[in-house]
Formats: structure tokens, C-alpha cells, sequence
């Protein structure tokens, strides 16, 4: 499915996570290399711009942490990036440069490109979002299926089984999404694309769409 491949839905000069990034085809095969990269790509950061805090934590020293905030390795915090009062980043967990994370937001084996906010009480597991991404309040990842079943990708283009029983969501490049939506198993969002608040989004919306309702979903003008 050519619309879901990492080229399609990235610029990938906007995270430090090129190097992961650009050797794959499709983003969600990322997921299981998050820890091993940032645990390798930790020991190479300049001293002079990152500080090592604890085991397999880097913070850059231009970064605004809370002294609330909670962060458990492995996890790199670019610069210029807000972690806000009371955000809890859980583990394998990349936050890219003026990214924001905010009040009682939970990160947990992610990407989050440059620029992306996930500003207001956000769970994020298991998922990528794209430069300048943003998710309105409220708004989750689901990343497991109520059954327990693996997670497909499905599309008009067809079905990709990723063989991954954790799974929330991918985010193309300038992604909006909705307040209080819930981005459910396997969903694929492609750039430039707009959800509306309170939706629930299965499967994958196409680049320069607006999402309504899952029978109404339209290209924007």
C-alpha cells in the first residue's frame, strides 16, 4: 500500500530518528527498534547540547521539563521540546525538537517528529507522529484490540498484516486530530489530513482529507 509507506507520509530531516526511519519500508516496523536506537544513539549525542539523566534518559539542555514530569528510559528529549506538569513519558520514547507534551499526556514506545503537540491529557502508545502533528485534547491511541488479536492495516488498496499485537496509530506529516477522538488499532493517517473532534478513526485516511465520519471523509479543496 504505497500510501502508507514511511516515504509517503514523512520528511524525515524532521526528527533524529532519520537514521531508524529512512533503512524501512513501512513506519509501524519501527516500533520494535525504538529502545535498541535511542539506547545507540544516546551514547552519540554531543554533551555540549544533550545531558545524560539517569540510565538511557537524554535531555537536551535547551529542553523545558517539569519538575513534575515523570521520565523513564529509554528516551531522548530534543531541544527546545516542553514536557509539561504532570506528563508521563513511560519508556521508548523519542520527542523531537519544539515538540510539546503536555498536562497528564502518557507517551509510551513512540516517535514524535519536530513540532508535534500532544498538549492536553493524550495517550500515545505505540505510534509515530509526523512533523508539526497535533493532537487535540483529550484524543488517545487505542494500541490494542479488544480481542488481542494481531493488527492489520486495512485500505481500499487492500490489507497488510503486520504481525504486531501493539499498534496505535501513524500520523502523516501535519496531521490535525479532533478533540476527544480515539484513533483505534492499525489507523494510518496520511499527511496533511484533518479529523474531526469526537471521531473514531479504524483503518487509513488518505493525504489532504478531512474525516467527518467513516462514510464521509473528503478531499480537501
Amino acid at each position: 500500500m504505497e500510501s502508507c509507506k514511511i516515504k509517503q507520509l514523512y520528511h524525515l530531516e524532521a526528527t533524529i530518528a532519520k537514521e531508524l526511519l529512512e533503512k524501512l519500508e513501512y513506519p509501524w516496523e519501527a516500533l520494535s527498534q525504538i529502545e535498541d536506537f535511542i539506547r545507540e544513539l544516546g551514547k552519540t549525542l554531543d554533551p555540549n547540547l544533550y545531558e545524560q539523566k539517569g540510565e538511557d534518559i537524554w535531555i537536551a539542555k535547551s529542553a523545558e521539563v517539569a519538575p513534575t514530569a515523570s521520565i523513564h528510559g529509554p528516551a531522548i528529549i530534543d531541544e527546545e521540546a516542553q514536557i509539561r506538569h504532570c506528563a508521563f513519558i513511560r519508556g521508548s520514547a523519542i520527542v523531537g525538537k519544539k515538540a510539546v507534551v503536555g498536562n497528564s499526556t502518557e507517551l509510551k514506545n513512540v516517535i514524535l517528529f519536530d513540532q508535534v503537540q500532544v498538549p492536553h491529557y493524550n495517550y500515545v502508545g505505540d505510534s509515530i507522529l509526523g512533523h508539526k502533528s497535533h493532537m487535540g485534547a483529550g484524543s488517545i491511541t487505542s494500541n490494542v484490540k479488544s480481542d488481542k488479536t494481531l493488527v492489520s492495516v486495512k485500505s481500499s488498496e487492500g490489507v497488510i498484516e503486520t504481525g504486531r499485537k501493539k499498534f496505535g496509530a501513524m500520523l502523516g506529516d501535519q496531521v490535525e486530530v479532533g478533540c476527544g477522538s480515539v484513533l483505534n488499532p492499525g489507523t494510518v493517517i496520511g499527511k496533511n489530513s484533518n479529523i474531526y473532534p469526537l471521531s473514531m478513526v479504524r483503518g487509513v485516511v488518505p493525504a489532504n482529507s478531512i474525516y467527518k465520519n467513516k462514510n464521509e471523509v473528503v478531499e480537501k479543496q
